[in-house]
This record gives C-alpha cells, sequence and structure tokens, in this order.
C-alpha cells in the first residue's frame, strides 16, 4: 500500500494526507475530524491526562478518613479552583472514530456497532469473524 504525504495549506492549517488506496476505497483526503464532538472529546482526554495526576492525589487527601476536616477541606476547595472540571474521568465518552457516535461503541476498536458490522460482514478486520448460529 503506497501512501503518499502531500502538505497543503488548507482552511485551518491542518496538512493534507492523501492516500492513494486507503481500506480500499481510491483517493481519500484526511483532513479533519469527523465532527464538534470528537474534537471535544479529544480535548477533555488531553486535559485529563494533564490534570491526571493532581486530580487523583487531592481526591485522595479528599476521601481519606484518617486525616483532619481542614486538610481534607483545603483539598476539596483547590479541586474545585485549580483543576478543571473537565478533567474527571467521567466526563470522557468513547466515541466511534469514524462516524462520533457516542453509544454503541466496541472499545476495543474504538468503532461503533454499525460499523464493526459492516467492516466484518466485508473481511476488512483481520482476525474477527461474525458469530453465526
Amino acid at each position: 500500500m503506497a501512501m503518499m504525504m502531500c502538505i497543503l495549506p488548507l482552511f485551518n492549517r491542518s496538512p493534507l494526507l492523501c492516500a492513494t488506496n486507503l481500506l480500499g476505497y481510491g483517493l481519500q483526503e484526511i483532513r479533519n475530524y469527523v465532527g464538534c464532538r470528537v474534537l471535544r472529546d479529544q480535548k477533555r482526554r488531553r486535559w485529563a491526562k494533564e490534570y491526571a495526576e493532581e486530580r487523583l492525589r487531592l481526591v485522595a487527601l479528599k476521601r481519606n478518613d484518617i486525616l483532619p476536616i481542614e486538610i481534607k477541606e483545603l483539598a476539596g476547595k483547590q479541586i474545585d479552583e485549580t483543576i478543571p472540571r473537565q478533567t474527571a474521568l467521567r466526563q470522557l465518552t468513547p466515541r466511534c472514530i469514524v462516524t462520533s457516535r457516542g453509544r454503541g461503541t466496541i472499545q476495543r476498536w474504538r468503532i461503533s456497532r454499525f460499523i464493526f458490522r459492516h467492516l466484518v460482514d466485508y473481511n476488512k478486520m483481520a482476525g474477527v469473524q461474525r458469530a453465526m448460529w
């Protein structure tokens, strides 16, 4: 599979990737994310990774039963003031990288069940076979 890189300025200054044969669909241009939800999810994942250590330590201090109440309150106040809310792991939604669908995503492959079934039916995924009985 031959890949050729073309760097051209686009609307949001992202490089243009020209793939001559990607998944057998001919010439494709990959420029942007699927939708704004995927972009928002990527931003939240980047923030969660950046603040993960600090958030984990402060939450552990806040939930500790041995420490005095004053220290717990300080830890809770510091969480509220310094760490963005969107860095919590509950804010991350597993999204399909093809359709940006938030529900019915198979997390191992990061694609929705519809896309997964389509790819498996046409033997596009190696080692995966659709269950039939």
